[in-house]
């Protein structure tokens, strides 16, 4: 005698993973895509994947700056006060890291959106 198993409640996922939309002849696998990226190549698969890679390493590397940031934030008013004249190392290094936060991930933002490259 076999067990009745009870039938699993559907979530959306599984609701979506079953429709299937047609264009033409064509059923897309993958429901989830965006409207822009629905007509692209394998090779134009490719570069989007490998820009939003360097878009997220774009991001680490802000965030690891912004970390650094916080740690000469610490000195930067001990510098500013008592170092005499323009001699302000701390400070200068502290705009240089802000300029890299900014930069890195800002550009890492929107690589990772799929805006077009600036090539």
């Amino acid at each position: 005698m076999r067990a009745k198993i009870a039938p699993q409640p559907r979530s959306a996922f599984t609701i979506a993973k079953k429709l299937k939309i047609t264009s033409g002849e064509i059923e897309m696998a993958n429901t989830s895509l965006p409207l822009a990226e629905l007509n692209l190549t394998p090779d134009q698969v490719e570069t989007l994947d490998k820009r939003r890679e360097w878009g997220l390493t774009l991001q680490v590397i802000a965030g690891q700056f912004a970390v650094i940031c916080v740690l000469l934030s610490l000195w930067v008013g001990q510098d500013l006060t008592y170092s005499p004249g323009w001699a302000h190392p701390m400070a200068y290094y502290m705009v240089i890291a802000l300029g890299i936060v900014f930069v890195c991930g800002l550009a890492g933002t929107l690589m990772r959106s799929g805006t077009r490259p600036l090539d």
